[in-house]
Formats: C-alpha cells, structure tokens, sequence
C-alpha cells in the first residue's frame, strides 16, 4: 500500500527505506521486481536504504559480463607471465650448483669414451664423476617414449638432492632402475614392478624392476637405469654419451670447466663442458623468444581488458547519474559517492582476478596430471609472485576504471547534478 501511494502521483525519484524489510522472500522478491521495472520502464531515479544484499544484485548481467571479461584478460596474463617466471626459477634453482655436464663437441649423437672418466677425476676440485649413457626406449607404443638413460650405480648418491628413494637397491640390483613421479603416474606404475623398454637408439631391449622414484627430478618423465647392465646387454661398447662431474665448490665450476675441455683438446673427441645450470638454460633458450612474446600478449591483454574495464564504468556511472544527483542532494558527502563508486569497481575486478588466477592453478594442475603434455615445462606452476602480480593488476584495472568517472560525478555540483534528473 505504501508503495502504490508513492507512485500513483507519478514522482520523477522514489525514496524507500526498508521496502522488503518485515516481508518474507516471495513478497521481498515480487517488491524488488516492481522496483527494477520502475527503474527501466518508466526511467523512475529510485533510492533505496536496506539491509538485503539481494539487493544489490539489480543489474547482475553488466556485473557478471564485467567480471568474466576481466577474469579472462587476467587468466591469460597469469598464464603467459609464469612462462619466464618459471624459467628464472629454474636456473635460479640451479645457480648455486656443484655439477658440470661434459658432452663431445659434435653432439649428442657422437659418445666419449669411458677411458676418460679417470682424467677427469684427476682434475683439481673433482669430487666424483659419473658416465651416463643416453638409452632412449618405447614403453609400449612409439608414443610411450620418455627419456631414460643409463649411470653407474655406485655414483648414483650425485643426485641425491633430487630426493630419490631405493638407492641401496639401485645399487645391489643390476636390472633396477628409478622412475621419475610423472612417469609413475603417466603409466599407472609402482614400486616392485617389472617394466620392459624397447630400443630406438640401441637395438636391444631391457627388462628392469622399479626399486624407487625421482620425486625431484629435472625432466618429471625420466627412467634411470644401471651402466653395467646396459654395457652387457650392448656388447661392452664402452662408450659414454656424457660425464657428470660433481666438484667441491659452485664457485669453481667454471674453472673446472675449462680444464675439464682443455684436456681433452685436440684429441679425436674434444669436449664441451657446461655448469648444470648453463646446460639448462641452453635448453631454456630455444623456447625464450615465445617467453618474450608470452610477456608482451599478456601485457596486451591487460591494457586491452583495462580498456574495456574503463569503458564499463565510466558507462556505468553515466547511467546513473540521477541517483548520483539525488544522494548528492539529500546530503551524502562528494568523498562518500566516489569512494561508493570506486569499491564498487574495485569489488567486480578483484572478483574477475580471483577467478583468472584460480583457473590458471587449476588448468596447470591438470596438466601436471600428464607428463607429456607440457615437455621441458611440465613442472610450470603459476608462482606465488605472479599471482600477486595478477591481482595486484585487478586492483589497478578496478582503480584507474573507475575513478576519473567516479572522480567526476561525485565532484559536479548539486544544482548541475540534479538538472540532469528527468
């Protein structure tokens, strides 16, 4: 009844305290309706003081459209911003290394002999050396390939950072082998099982029973198996496709290095030696061009969508104009309507942050789930940085959306403000 004095004069603004507030849910609903068609039908400037956050969700569909269109920008930015957050990480990780990697010159395709392994650990700050020959291997379809290689047993404790489990039964058995976490999962496998791997680089297959995992290896998809046992089956090649040598300080290993490749200089398979972390990311840098233009799409991105963002607001805020003019007038502080204005803003796009960032942790736990999928990438994660990074930009994309709009309309005058009320 109170309602239906109030517009049967046909009034240009309504002003409801409470209007749904002793009615129960069905009769609230039926008023807030009446309210919104009001609103949008007969272009009534309507304020309303209530407690029902229901109410706040009249115009849900600029809302939502808001927040996914942000939420996407920000899922890509997140997405394309890991990609060389995860790679400086990955050398980070690697800086502080004691390990060198010696290859021949020529490439992966031409070995070092064995015979020189004792060279090599006569070098000055030599610890240990291993040899490790690359086997390669298909499962059971050509495409069940994963890298698997072969080491010496007793040297096996060089790796023990990569939290590997069954090095005592690595070492007793001579067809174990040790299963990175990714692998495991990827073939449904498990401690005690006998797999057999197919030759591609060796003709010859091997049949090896899993006594531990690689939790914390560097490629989540890779197969360690015994050099004796490769060397019988091959024949005793005595061949090595690399050396890794563990030397007693990080801060000699580029030293280490050059004596490591001027010992062998000139000699009919010269080396090249390269610090753990230097031989990562040269396999980093294949990939570092798409890093580059990952950085820039998702700065695009951001722009493009903040853009948008504005756009919505500043249309937002012109659209209601007459309620502005109508708080404006019954004595809410210009500070109090832009700071209104603003939170709003900053709520929608810290929600569509929120969503970007959660779907972005999510999509790369599913790939996590296939060791394939992502290659030398495969342990990508969105880093806590970049999810910072990401909702940090919502609430830049919320502010600057918003407040020149805000700023404006809360700043015009009283007397301008409520010309523009129809």
């Amino acid at each position: 009844m109170a309602i239906a004095r109030a517009i049967v004069t046909d009034p240009t603004i309504l002003v409801a305290d409470e209007p749904t507030g002793d009615l129960d849910a069905k009769s609230a609903e039926e008023i807030l309706i009446l309210l919104t068609q009001l609103k949008t039908q007969f272009d009534k400037t309507i304020v309303m003081v209530t407690h029902d956050p229901r109410n706040l969700l009249r115009s849900k569909r600029r809302n939502i459209l808001t927040i996914l269109s942000i939420a996407v920008s920000l899922f890509i930015f997140s997405v394309l911003v890991s990609l060389p957050s995860f790679a400086n990480k990955m050398l980070a990780d690697t800086t502080s290394s004691v390990r060198i990697i010696s290859r021949t010159k020529m490439g992966l395709g031409y070995p070092l002999p064995v015979a020189y392994k004792p060279k090599i650990a006569a070098i000055p700050h030599v610890v240990q050396v291993a040899a490790l020959v690359i086997y390669g291997g298909i499962y059971h379809e050509a495409s069940d390939q994963f890298p698997s290689v072969a080491t010496e047993a007793k040297e096996i404790d060089m790796w023990s950072d990569w939290g590997i489990t069954g090095m005592d039964d690595f070492k007793k058995i001579k067809t174990a082998c040790l299963v990175a976490d990714g692998t495991m999962r990827r073939f449904n496998l498990h401690v005690g099982q006998q797999i057999q791997l197919r030759g591609t680089l060796y003709p010859f297959n091997v049949t090896l029973n899993i006594v531990g995992t690689i939790p914390r290896a560097p490629a989540p998809n890779l197969l360690i198996f015994r050099l004796d046992y490769f060397e019988e089956a091959a024949g005793n090649p005595g061949i090595a496709t690399e050396f890794w040598v563990k030397v007693d300080d990080s801060r000699v290993v580029p030293e280490v290095c050059a004596a490591l490749d001027n010992q062998f200089a000139n000699s009919s398979a010269e080396t090249r030696s390269l610090s753990e972390a230097a031989a990562i990311g040269s396999i980093l840098g294949r990939y570092r061009i798409f890093m580059k233009l990952a950085e820039f799409l998702g700065l695009v991105a951001v722009v493009a969508i903040g853009l948008v963002a504005a756009n919505t607001a500043a249309m937002s805020i012109r659209e209601r104009r007459s309620e502005i003019a109508v708080m404006r007038s019954i004595g809410f502080p210009s500070t109090v309507i832009m700071s209104l204005l603003v939170s709003e803003s900053l709520i929608v796009a810290l929600s569509g942050g929120a969503i970007g960032c959660g779907v972005a942790f999510a999509l790369f736990k599913v790939f996590a789930l296939n060791a394939d999928a992502l290659g030398p990438f495969i342990s990508l994660r969105v880093p806590p940085i970049v999810l910072a990074e990401t909702l940090g930009v919502a609430v830049l994309i919320g502010l600057f959306s918003a407040y020149i709009p805000a700023r404006a309309a809360a700043k015009r005058s009283i007397v301008e403000t409520l010309r523009q009320v129809d």
